[in-house]
């Protein structure tokens, strides 16, 4: 039942909003956002006193012929996911509140259609519908992006298109393979249960090929180097929302794939190819990082710095190691909150400002000292300061690495070193210091914008303070992932 009301809820609310509003239109998105995160609660309470509730699973039979169920669940990974996504979408919904935010009903509808796929993308288990709901994501952020994004949009949105598309596609292949070799009851079948038994069937090299099939639509998606060219345009090109969702909640949908998909079904292939996918993700991290060093437009700035950080993500997951998972789970939720907090921060400061520039700015400090405070919880929330949301996620996915290779995790560490280095610059560049400009006033921020960065702000710190609250479903998310693979 829930599981319904999860995909029901954003998907009224995208058709109510596609029809012609005059007024109320983000009111009315705010309200359907909030009472989707209420019912995610609802599941994280009925979760914690029974993870098997029936109201917490859905299978109904839909092409027969073709072994394809609607079979939708939520177990401790997707729960993480679905209460990241119910969290973030108000936030970003509010965000449209300030003035001056060119939006429509319209485009807050396909916010709410994304919510309502990406939902679907973590509850599916059954192998088509998750590729169904794969692809129906990409139309809207498509959409919000090609409609609203800035001056090269058609060129960059375009690129952005094309490397996801033809990722998707390599995974559809992949899917396609496994199904073949499936076999329940003498029939074939999508389940996720028949993949894995289909997958762990394979020789060495059958299990290979479709890892890299399916690996390629997760390493476009993350983006994992040197997959990641389409990510710094997109994200600077996008309209603010569409970065939001982009860096916040999109690309979770490649990490969770390769937790609950990619490593269960092809063991041998993740045992052959893993460790390059980890010597990837690492020369992501001093790559990506040493090339924000560099940075001087704030978007850019912040899309290459989101990149190093899925890097060790991604990293922690393939050392397939009880830690590393956890702890990549954990730096996904942490991830989410923090990037969205950096990309409104973008906006803010281009509103106030007129530019993303960081060496024409400064001072900002001086003239909003509240900005300043939650800025700076912010910046050390990235850089994963004990007691702090990132801390946690990063010290288990160390942990993790270490397990697999010391080697990969001194060189992976780095990241907690860069990412001092280039959050504390960039505090410095834009709030400290003096105003370039002697007759710049920055002022007040409006109350939507307030409200947006205190309540990220909130969970930063309460999720430093106190992480067991989803730290032990991250650790149950883990087993079950372990469990899975062997």
């Amino acid at each position: 039942m829930l599981t319904l009301l999860l995909l029901g809820i954003p998907f009224l609310a995208a058709l109510i909003l596609f029809a012609p509003k005059d007024r109320g239109w983000k009111n009315l998105a705010l309200i359907f956002s909030l009472v989707e995160f209420v019912v995610s609660l609802v599941a994280f309470v009925i979760y914690k006193q029974n993870p098997a509730s029936e109201l917490l699973h859905f299978k109904a039979v839909w092409i027969k012929s073709l072994g394809i169920n609607f079979d939708v669940s939520i177990n401790a990974l997707s729960l993480l996911m679905i209460l990241l996504t119910t969290f973030l979408i108000p936030i970003i919904i509010l965000s449209t509140y300030k003035k001056g935010v060119k939006t429509s009903n319209k485009f807050l509808g396909l916010i709410l259609a994304f919510q309502m796929a990406v939902i679907g993308v973590f509850m599916a288990n059954d192998g088509f519908l998750f590729y169904i709901f794969w692809e129906i994501t990409l139309i809207p952020v498509y959409l919000i992006c090609l409609l609203w994004g800035g001056e090269n949009r058609s060129k960059v949105t375009l690129k952005f298109f094309i490397y996801t598309l033809i990722g998707s596609l390599f995974m559809l292949v992949g899917l396609i393979m496994l199904y073949h070799h499936t076999n329940v009851n003498g029939l074939k079948s999508w389940d996720i249960q028949a993949l894995y038994a289909a997958g762990r069937s394979l020789d060495f090299a059958q299990q290979g090929l479709i890892f890299w099939f399916i690996f390629i639509a997760f390493a476009v998606k993350i983006p994992i180097f040197p997959f990641h060219t389409w990510q710094p345009d997109t994200y600077v090109d996008a309209p603010i929302q569409g970065t939001m969702i982009l860096s916040g909640i999109m690309l979770k949908m490649a990490t969770f794939g390769a937790i609950k998909w990619l490593l269960p079904m092809v063991p041998l292939g993740v045992q052959e190819w893993g460790t390059t996918v980890m010597v990837l993700a690492i020369i992501g991290i001093v790559y990506t990082s040493i090339i924000a060093l560099g940075q001087n437009e704030y978007k850019r700035f912040n899309a290459y710095i989101s990149l190093a950080h899925v890097a060790v993500i991604a990293a922690a997951i393939f050392s397939g190691t009880h830690q590393g998972i956890q702890g990549s789970i954990m730096l996904m939720l942490a991830h989410g909150i923090n990037t969205v907090g950096l990309f409104f921060i973008s906006e803010i400061l281009f509103r106030k400002t007129g530019t993303t520039m960081m060496d024409e700015m400064g001072g900002i400090r001086q003239q909003n000292g509240n900005f300043s405070t939650l800025f700076l919880i912010i910046v050390l929330g990235v850089v994963a300061l004990p007691l702090t949301s990132g801390f946690i996620g990063e010290f288990l996915s160390l942990i993790g690495i270490y397990q697999f290779n010391p080697y990969f995790a001194a060189v992976a560490g780095l990241s907690i070193i860069f990412g001092a280095v280039y959050m504390l610059r960039i505090f410095q560049k834009i709030m400290l210091g003096e105003s370039k400009n002697e007759n710049f006033v920055f002022g007040k921020l409006e109350p939507s914008e307030n409200i947006v960065l205190i309540i990220i702000s909130i969970a930063i710190i309460g999720l430093g303070v106190y992480p067991a609250i989803l730290n032990d479903i991250a650790e149950t998310a883990a087993y079950e992932a372990l469990l899975n693979i062997k």
